[in-house]
């Protein structure tokens, strides 16, 4: 992604912030109060919200990264954003995987706050990010929350399907399946689901499976994979034989 690279660029601004002691006096702090949760992220942007009540989740999410994540969904739909806010979320995450120095940045807490705001403005000014996703980051930095942006930005993606009425299909398989078998499975797995959602359909790899398949959508898994079986039939085969009801 073309933030990935943008993000390098940016690494000797992190070794620079993370071997200072202390920043300038005048450096600019964010006026939110630190809680373990988000109500200063509801309470910045549910007065935006009051004159049109109707926006609400598609999901209730609990937790913290719940929290946040449907905090930031109602911002996003209000502002129209909620494509850009995703995509930005998800950039971010992938630059973190990407960075072994931004990943460890991210869930030191002994980094000060101070400095933890001042990277994220840096990163978000580089990345060229929407002001929504730059404040709420800078939110997550204040409050020792950027460790949790890769759950946060999960539930996100959960709450934007949701919005959109798609149902995420996960495939598990011993090596990619053929696009005329993936469009097959698909197709039957849309008349599964019904009309009114859009299956999106995500391949994952594991040799451990041995053969077959394994598919997960709206928490149900069916398991046929040859690894289940060869399980299924050992235990029937240890299973003790009653001949007195031959």
């Amino acid at each position: 992604m073309a933030v990935a690279a943008r993000f390098r660029s940016t690494l000797p601004i992190f070794h620079r912030l993370l071997r200072s002691d202390s920043l300038p006096s005048h450096t600019p702090r964010a006026t939110l109060h630190r809680t373990l949760l988000c109500p200063e992220l509801s309470r910045k942007y549910s007065t935006s919200l009051k004159k049109d009540e109707n926006v609400k989740v598609p999901l209730a999410l609990f937790g913290g990264s719940g929290n946040y994540a449907s905090a930031l969904y109602l911002a996003a739909v209000k502002g129209n954003a909620l494509d850009k806010v995703e995509s930005e979320l998800l950039d971010l995450v992938q630059a973190s995987k990407n960075s072994q120095l931004f990943s460890q940045f991210t869930k030191d807490l002994s980094v000060p706050a101070e400095t933890r705001v001042k990277a994220i403005n840096e990163i978000c000014g580089q990345a060229k990010f929407s002001d929504l996703t730059k404040n709420f980051l800078v939110i997550l930095a204040e409050n020792g929350r950027l460790r949790h942006i890769e759950s946060i930005a999960k539930r996100f993606v959960e709450l934007t399907m949701a919005h959109k009425g798609e149902v995420k299909a996960i495939v598990t398989s011993v090596i990619p399946l053929p696009s005329q078998e993936e469009k097959e499975l698909k197709e039957t797995l849309q008349e599964i689901i019904g009309q009114g959602k859009q299956v999106k359909l995500e391949q994952k790899i594991d040799p451990s499976i041995l053969g077959g398949l394994v598919v997960e959508f709206e928490q149900k898994v069916f398991d046929m994979s040859i690894k289940t079986r060869a399980r299924q039939m050992e235990r029937f085969l240890r299973e003790p034989i009653n001949f007195g009801s031959l």
